[in-house]
């Protein structure tokens, strides 16, 4: 799933979320959508500087594609760094990677189409939408879905603890003991009812917090309106109309399709191959995978007004509610020069990628790194700044 809060330019650090890691071993073998050959060889200028700068915080590589004008054939792509440290593979435009908390975007896209479908309210207590034998509330003093809303997940505002940071859980998912636990399966109501031990970090409604929790409750309100499994909604509503088809939700699976590269993750004061692992443990909270085009196409359709009336479309970006931080399932990153982009990133063990498009989507970057560590937040934000700001000036 993605583990830690979206790395705004204007948001302060939020808690830290737990992250997914995978070792990618032989996977499926898919039919990757390659840019032309002509667009993958000539990387552009702008955002080159800004990968390399990646690569020199520590992460073995870095990629990005751009799209300009809604044309995806002509996409551009660039790297830096490697894919693989041992056979010191480059990344290409067709790698499969974990996209982490960049599936929330789409989790909150199918949410706020049954609210346009009038099948949901925003204003719903989550309680009423949960399958049978889902728990809602948490014994002495424990948080309680029957006073959260759709809305207050959506936004981050519900309250409830982030199941990621539970200490047990924390230290096997990316801790000491990620080694021996790192192909344990998990479903949704037992991550839930983790959650639900814990205090709420706030009532309903008063304050952001960015949780892992909120979208994990999320897909299970998708499988009791629909009755069907959140993925298979998503691949109906969204993947299948915009041709996303290297974009995948593996459950419990622990491969990644081919191709792909390797992913590393830092614990303690090792580097470790974190390419495979058991993702039931993201769910609706983070365990898509997909690659960088499929990402510009995904925010692009999204961002353009293809997957939602504009009433909703206006709730996936309105931040009235969290003082700035965090839409309806998007957030906004201010650039220094001024420009605003909407989008989201996602944050796995050995993986971190963010996407962000203007209002319309004619103009999408996606980019992604190798790894879960901690980068100069200045430098990740320079990606977005050395395309958005050149186009801009």
């Amino acid at each position: 799933m993605t583990m830690r809060p979206p790395r705004a330019a204007v948001a302060a650090a939020l808690a830290a979320v737990a992250a997914l890691s995978l070792v990618a071993c032989a996977g499926r073998a898919a039919t990757p959508r390659v840019p032309p050959v002509g667009t993958v060889a000539r990387p552009p200028a702008t955002t080159v500087p800004a990968l390399r700068r990646l690569v020199a915080d520590g992460a073995p590589g870095a990629a990005s594609l751009i799209t300009r004008d809604g044309r995806f054939p002509a996409s551009r792509f660039a790297t830096a760094g490697f894919a693989d440290l041992r056979s010191r593979r480059r990344m290409t435009a067709a790698d499969h990677f974990r996209a982490g908390s960049l599936t929330k975007p789409l989790v909150a896209t199918v949410i706020l189409q049954l609210v346009a479908e009038r099948r949901l309210r925003l204003s719903d207590p989550a309680a009423g939408h949960l399958p049978r034998g889902v728990p809602v509330r948490g014994r002495n003093g424990g948080a309680d879905l029957r006073k959260v809303t759709v809305r207050q997940l959506l936004d981050h505002t519900s309250g409830l603890f982030n199941y990621t940071q539970d200490p047990r859980l924390f230290r096997r998912l990316y801790g000491p003991g990620f080694g021996a636990h790192r192909y344990d399966s998990h479903t949704p109501a037992e991550l839930l009812r983790i959650a639900l031990a814990h205090p709420p970090s706030a009532a309903p409604g008063t304050r952001y917090a960015y949780s892992n929790t909120n979208y994990l409750v999320l897909g299970l309100v998708i499988r009791a309106v629909t009755g069907h499994p959140y993925a298979a909604e998503i691949r109906r509503r969204i993947l299948l109309p915009a041709g996303l088809d290297q974009t995948s939700f593996p459950g419990t699976d622990p491969a990644l399709p081919a191709p792909h590269g390797r992913a590393y993750s830092r614990i303690g004061d090792r580097r470790v191959d974190a390419t495979s692992l058991d993702p039931s443990r993201a769910g609706a909270a983070g365990e898509m995978v997909t690659t960088l085009g499929d990402l510009n196409r995904f925010f692009s359709a999204l961002l353009g007004g293809k997957f939602l009336p504009p009433r909703q479309m206006a709730a996936i970006r309105s931040e009235q509610h969290t003082g700035g931080a965090y839409g309806l399932g998007l957030y906004a990153t201010r650039l220094p020069c001024g420009v605003t982009v909407w989008g989201h990133n996602g944050d796995i063990n050995g993986s971190f990628a963010q996407s962000a498009g203007t209002v319309g989507g004619r103009h999408v970057v996606s980019y992604r790194v190798n790894t879960d560590d901690r980068l100069d937040p200045a430098d990740t934000t320079a990606v977005l700044s050395a395309e958005f700001c050149a186009r801009h000036t």
